[in-house]
């Protein structure tokens, strides 16, 4: 049986020249944060930049958090994401009316229960796993215990938060998601990319899923 190619979503991408090294590095999805809160938030120009700098087959990833709904329709108008995806606390019928596949977040504690979750947000495209801290949506650049990441969930699981070159294989001989999801721990600063830990990072990827 052959085994399944860990997929690699690279978020917080700020610069087109970014986007660029992240889709020849192999990525198959970026992700365009648009929450205030973010470090790596982008205005509707530098997304328009930045989406229309991208090569063809890569995915392209809108992140809310809380967001008024004609606020996301108003990103939608002007951009064309392929995918949202929703860090607060939205309801799968407020996630299920953009008329786009989405991606819920789940803030992991000890006693997360994903799989009913997952029953809940029955329609989305995949759930993402991130770690839980008090305050923060997203992004917290730190990590959950993996070994509470469930093998017994039928959706699509993204492992997330703390996520790096050097701890990334491990990650995925523990978890085997179905995608991983890295921002911080692939940049030169906050919202600028590093090409070279991109690379490493996909690399390791493609060592640790194989």
């Amino acid at each position: 049986m052959t085994k399944q190619r860990i997929r690699v979503k690279i978020c917080g991408i700020t610069r087109a020249i970014d986007a660029q090294k992240v889709a020849l590095a192999g990525a198959d999805a970026l992700g365009l944060v648009f929450y205030l809160g973010s470090p790596r938030v982008v205005s509707l120009h530098q997304a328009q930049s930045i989406v229309a700098a991208l090569p063809p087959f890569v995915t392209t990833v809108g992140l809310f958090v809380n967001a008024d709904a004609q606020e996301v329709k108003h990103v939608l108008s002007q951009i064309p994401l392929d995918v949202l995806q929703f860090h607060g606390e939205e309801s799968p019928q407020y996630c299920q009316s953009f008329a786009r596949p989405y991606i819920k977040a789940i803030r992991m504690r000890p006693d997360t229960d994903v799989k009913h979750i997952a029953k809940i947000y029955a329609k989305a495209q995949a759930l993402l796993l991130d770690n839980y801290i008090r305050g923060i949506k997203g992004g917290t650049g730190s990590q959950f215990d993996w070994q509470w990441f469930p093998h017994d969930v039928h959706k699509p699981l993204i492992l997330a938060g703390g996520l790096q070159p050097d701890n990334v294989a491990k990650a995925i001989k523990i978890t085997q998601p179905y995608a991983v999801d890295v921002s911080g721990g692939v940049e030169a600063a906050k919202g600028i990319k590093d090409s070279d830990k991109i690379l490493e990072f996909i690399q390791q990827v493609n060592q640790g899923g194989a």
